[in-house]
């Protein structure tokens, strides 16, 4: 079986410069990932068959973001082989972490491997889209500076400090928050090198403030101890440390019924540092002739 990690992001910062006339907004972003996040098994089932353990609470086979990538990456490859697929579930639904996306990221570039089907970074970003706007960052591991609708993308190296990660528990729905006639629609747009010189904002964080007083008082909490702000459109909470054991005293003090983690920021995904180990512990192949 092969494991691999599916780590969470961080918007270090969220702009939304408008909305589309097909209802999607435009919006300017800067992903980091975290070595923090969820982990799935794979191995090769014969057949075509699909299965996902254990399943998540309230979400059919059909609505799985990991089902829904193998079964897109059998369709358009016509693969015929099939995967057992298990997932270790660290990450919030509904908390802004990108753990659905992550999760569908990872499945695309394990089964690719695993049924050996040759596909490109690129060709695997554009099948993730289908399947979500963070997707493609993850599949191709790299931190980024994201524009459009979340597809086009630009390198970014920003500072890897350590995060303290907070989640008030409670949902956040995505598709509320962006629908919602109050949330700012108006953001200049601004070149990577002039965001990275303002202060870094979030967009979405007032509205959900308002409709979600948890994550107003949490965050109220956490601007005591270091600048905070949302990542995506919430629930979860950030504010970056100069340490491990300053961001790990601050999460001992969080409000009682809170739940966090303290992470490393990192610019290359822990999905691709997995890959790579990986790699480096296989046998060369056998080229005699």
């Amino acid at each position: 079986m092969m494991v691999l990690p599916a780590p969470a992001k961080l918007n270090l910062f969220l702009y939304i410069t408008g909305r589309r006339d097909d209802g999607y907004h435009n919006l300017q972003t800067l992903f980091q990932f975290v070595d923090h996040g969820d982990s799935l098994g794979f191995a090769v089932a014969p057949d075509g068959d699909l299965s996902l353990s254990p399943a998540l609470p309230g979400v059919s086979p059909e609505q799985n973001l990991i089902i829904k990538a193998a079964r897109l990456l059998q369709t358009k490859t016509g693969c015929t082989r099939g995967a057992r697929i298990t997932l270790t579930k660290r990450l919030p639904m509904g908390g802004g972490l990108g753990g659905g996306s992550s999760d569908a990221a990872t499945t695309l570039v394990a089964l690719n491997r695993l049924w050996q089907l040759g596909l490109s970074t690129e060709q695997l970003a554009r099948l993730g889209l289908t399947l979500g706007a963070d997707v493609p960052v993850f599949i191709r591991g790299q931190a980024a500076f994201a524009e459009g609708v979340g597809d086009i993308f630009t390198p970014a190296t920003p500072p890897e400090p350590w995060y303290l990660v907070l989640h008030p528990d409670i949902e956040v729905a995505t598709a509320a928050i962006f629908n919602d006639p109050d949330l700012p629609r108006n953001s200049p747009v601004l070149s990577l090198q002039q965001r990275l010189s303002l202060p870094w904002e979030n967009d979405c964080e007032a509205l959900v403030k308002k409709h979600h007083p948890e994550v107003a008082k949490l965050l109220g909490w956490l601007l005591e101890y270091a600048p905070s702000r949302m990542t995506g459109t919430g629930a979860c909470i950030f504010a970056s440390f100069g340490s491990r054991e300053k961001a790990e005293q601050t999460l001992a003090r969080a409000p009682e019924g809170t739940h966090g983690f303290v992470a490393k920021g990192c610019n290359i995904s822990p999905l691709f540092s997995a890959l790579q180990k990986i790699d480096a512990a296989s046998p060369p192949s056998n080229t005699a002739t």
